[in-house]
């Protein structure tokens, strides 16, 4: 089966409850790790002028507010955030839907917390929408391993193609030695390369 290659251009990046509280529940990966390499998702989309989603869940609960890096980094989609109310399924909460198809974009990139409860659910259902859906799986993690694999083994098996962050700037790229490239490659070192062996719970 023949797959579209994600582009800037043909793509949107979908960040979703990368919440204070939600990261503390990462317990399967280093959150300093999730913390980076979300980082460098969000400064690739905006390096590359690509559609940017930031949600939320019940901020005013134990999720509490989406990590300080995004606003920095995206402030302006920071300001325009979709503010659920508790529903679990992003995709079921209108304003978010909404956001997703006024992009345009059919291949959407997503990452969240957690990837067991609050990436699976829309991962699956963008597919079953007709969208092709990559989640990248170290942006994200879950309270426990067993609740990570499953949920990976349940969306690839919907249809959801998993990758990591150094894969999916890669595809991004396409080349380290264009314009493009160039931008992703400083993102890459600044944010994830540079930090190897540094990264703890």
């Amino acid at each position: 089966m023949k797959t579209e290659k994600f582009t800037a251009t043909n793509a949107a990046m979908l960040l979703i409850d990368h919440q204070v509280g939600t990261l503390g529940w990462c317990q399967n990966i280093p959150q300093e790790l999730i913390r980076n390499n979300t980082r460098a998702l969000a400064r690739t989309a905006k390096a590359l002028g690509m559609p940017l989603i930031l949600t939320s869940s019940m901020e005013e609960q134990a999720q509490g507010p989406l990590i300080k890096d995004l606003e920095e980094i995206a402030p302006e989609e920071h300001a325009r955030r979709v503010k659920r109310a508790g529903v679990v399924n992003a995709f079921d909460d209108p304003n978010y839907r909404a956001a997703v198809m006024a992009t345009g974009r059919k291949n959407l990139i997503m990452a969240g917390l957690t990837n067991d409860v609050c990436v699976v659910y829309p991962a699956m259902s963008a597919v079953e929408e007709g969208f092709n859906v990559q989640v990248v799986v170290d942006a994200g993690g879950s309270p426990t391993q067993i609740s990570d694999e499953t949920a990976l083994r349940r969306m690839e098996r919907a249809g959801v193609t998993l990758t990591s962050t150094n894969q999916l700037i890669a595809e991004l790229a396409g080349s380290w030695t264009n314009e493009v490239g160039s931008k992703l490659i400083q993102i890459l070192f600044e944010e994830v390369l540079s930090h190897l062996g540094k990264a703890s719970s």
